[in-house]
């Protein structure tokens, strides 16, 4: 059940951005092996002068291509985080032209608990889900 939150430039196409999505949840399905409709994916489109994205020092430069992802889930191993990481690095490049640079990826962990996707139900804990 990751949470997936994308931040970005303003000003990309409805379908690039569809593709975005659709290439991130096949990387999800990938390394996570979580259903087809076990899909949450948030977009937030901002002007050029409220993003500020540098290097860490890492000696390369970002372009307006930039995109800041958090997917927020429960505990992943490192081995799933990486192979998201590459996976979404590689497919975004392949289907949307964006270089590995304009992409920054943080993890964000939380329990099961912590989740309700419909009546102020906690699925998990009652074992709805």
């Amino acid at each position: 059940m990751p949470l997936l939150q994308f931040d970005v430039i303003e000003g990309r196409k409805p379908e690039v951005i569809k593709t975005i999505l659709d290439v991130a949840h096949n990387v999800v399905l990938e390394a996570f092996g979580v259903p087809e409709r076990d899909r949450y994916q948030l977009v937030n489109e901002h002007k050029p002068s409220n993003m500020v994205f540098l290097d860490t020092g890492l000696g390369f430069e970002r372009s307006t291509q930039f995109i800041l992802l958090r997917v927020f889930t429960s505990p992943r191993s490192d081995e799933q985080k990486q192979l998201f990481m590459k996976r979404l690095a590689e497919e975004l490049e392949k289907h949307c032209g964006i270089r590995g640079e304009d992409l920054m990826i943080s993890f964000i962990s939380n329990q099961k608990g912590d989740w309700s996707f419909g009546f102020g139900e906690a699925q998990y804990t009652t074992g709805t889900l």
